[in-house]
């Protein structure tokens, strides 16, 4: 891990017309660190990734990507954003992890061909290249989406509920990627459920609750009083209130 910042936040709001999901957003991500992002249901954990992608714009304040990582992040959305009905293989979903360096009309090489390849391989999908997409399970369609994370070869990655719904080994696999990303000094932020997995792999935490509640050293962050609190202010929230007027439109 190395002490630069790789994100910040900066007074940051985020929502869907005027009702904010997330307020007053304030902190940064250290480069090369590796962050959970936990808190209950409606807390804005998915609204914060996208906000980091930028397919979600501030209603407040501003996300800072610093050395030029606007370019350089890769995303995995909830499996429920994924359409599987688009006819593609996994050969084809895998090598789109390519397009931001060969572009959409960008032929594939030889050297593009292996990289695909050594992706598969590296989840486990070796024999399943010319399989449709739709007839994936649940943990064979992560481990496609893995493979495509590693061909983009991002300096930051985002993971939205990445091991919901797939099985231990798959489970298991994907983690060791996580590591590996983590020991590649990469920046990863993974929105997740399973704390028993929190607390084995990720240093740090990020507890949120619309607003951060504590963020830090993981042991220290998921104490049964925190996460009380969070679900206590998750309960107690207005879900029709407007964006609050701190920090201006």
């Amino acid at each position: 891990m190395t002490s630069s910042t790789a994100i910040r936040f900066c007074d940051v709001t985020l929502g869907y017309g005027r009702r904010p999901a997330v307020h007053h957003f304030e902190g940064e991500l250290a480069a090369g660190s590796l962050t959970a992002v936990v808190g209950p249901n409606g807390a804005g954990k998915s609204t914060l990734l996208k906000g980091i992608v930028g397919t979600l714009k501030p209603l407040n304040g501003r996300i800072e990507l610093l050395g030029g990582l606007e370019t350089r992040i890769a995303y995995l959305p909830q499996a429920a954003d994924l359409d599987r009905s688009f006819p593609l293989s996994v050969y084809d979903l895998v090598a789109m992890g390519l397009w931001s360096r060969a572009g959409a009309f960008g032929g594939i090489g030889r050297r593009h061909q292996a990289g695909i390849e050594e992706a598969i391989a590296a989840v486990g999908l070796t024999g399943f290249e010319r399989r449709p997409i739709g007839t994936l399970s649940g943990g064979q369609m992560q481990r496609a989406l893995f493979a495509r994370l590693l061909l983009q070869d991002a300096a930051v990655i985002l993971l939205d509920e990445p091991f919901t719904a797939i099985d231990a080994k798959t489970t298991a696999d994907l983690l060791d990627l996580v590591r590996r990303w983590r020991d590649e000094s990469r920046t990863v932020v993974a929105v997740l459920h399973d704390l028993d997995v929190v607390r084995r792999i990720f240093p740090e935490t990020l507890l949120i609750a619309r607003e951060p509640l504590a963020w830090g050293e993981t042991a220290s962050v998921l104490t049964a009083a925190n996460l009380l609190k969070a679900r206590r202010m998750i309960e107690a929230h207005d879900p029709h209130a407007e964006a609050c007027a701190r920090g201006g439109p």
